[in-house]
């Protein structure tokens, strides 16, 4: 029921059609049906069960996840459905990359007359200082799914288990924990909000709050919608945050050169009919 009415290209996105996911989606790429999942999983079999079917129509079924700090393996399995993990940790991580900020601030500061570097400056170390007392809980949300992909792969496999052996999986998670929490500690004192934002879970700290309003505006709700709009009249702007999709702007642009829908009272039209 979905796709009834849809463009002839997919795109299935984690989230609701009320998150910011799917207004920003529909910007970067206009040219496709931009369909809103719960979850990773869903999209993945959205993705999947499309394209599944290719036999059966002419629609072409892509996926966006966040990446969630996802493995390099766990990225390729799901390119190879279909399925592209966005280069930064969430959607929340485009709106407020430091590049995205710094042009939305220079934009607004030519209306109100601000200093543009003054207010970049205030919202950065505002920022910074937001995340400071989170460091230890966004260190162990971001060596989670890493933790959980080590488990997968010391799980025993068949010819373990054939040969009878004892099995014995190890975990070091306070170590995983405390490289990551000086990861964190470094780039906070090195004012590294470029890394922060595009690695760490920080929509559950006061941070992007603090972005927003230390930049000039009312709320985050202001603030991403002067992001959307930029994205409409900047065009260098828009390429940018194409870029952190990787490959999937190439892809969805050669999915166009596949084979032409045929005739409606063509044979080709109607599966298993033959001549």
């Amino acid at each position: 029921m979905e796709i009834i009415g849809s463009r002839r290209k997919l795109l299935f996105i984690e989230g609701e059609d009320q998150s910011l996911d799917k207004p920003l989606y529909s910007l970067l790429f206009p040219d496709v049906s931009v369909l809103a999942k719960s979850g990773c999983r869903d999209v993945e079999h959205a993705v999947s069960g499309i394209r599944g079917t290719a036999a059966l129509h002419w629609l072409r079924a892509f996926g966006i996840v966040d990446n969630d700090r996802r493995t390099p393996n766990d990225a390729v399995r799901l390119k190879g459905k279909g399925v592209y993990a966005v280069s930064v940790y969430a959607v929340e991580s485009i709106y407020y990359h430091p590049e995205i900020q710094n042009r939305v601030v220079k934009r607004h500061a030519a209306v109100t007359g601000e200093d543009a570097s003054a207010r970049l400056d205030a919202a950065t170390a505002s920022a910074l200082s937001a995340i400071g007392p989170h460091v230890q809980r966004l260190s162990e949300r971001t060596v989670e799914k890493t933790l959980r992909e080590e488990m997968m792969r010391k799980l025993p496999r068949r010819e373990d288990i054939a040969a009878a052996n004892p099995i014995t999986i190890s975990i070091d998670v306070p170590n995983a924990v405390t490289a990551e929490r000086k990861r964190l500690e470094d780039a906070i004192a090195a004012g590294n909000l470029e890394e922060i934002i595009t690695r760490y879970p920080v929509r559950e700290t006061p941070a992007l709050t603090r972005i927003a309003t230390d930049l000039g505006f009312q709320n985050r709700e202001q603030y991403e919608a002067a992001v959307r709009k930029l994205l409409i009249d900047d065009e260098e702007a828009l390429v940018f945050v194409r870029t952190l999709f990787g490959s999937l702007v190439a892809d969805l642009a050669e999915s166009e050169c596949g084979s032409e829908i045929p005739p409606l009272n063509s044979p080709e039209a109607v599966p298993g009919i033959v001549p």
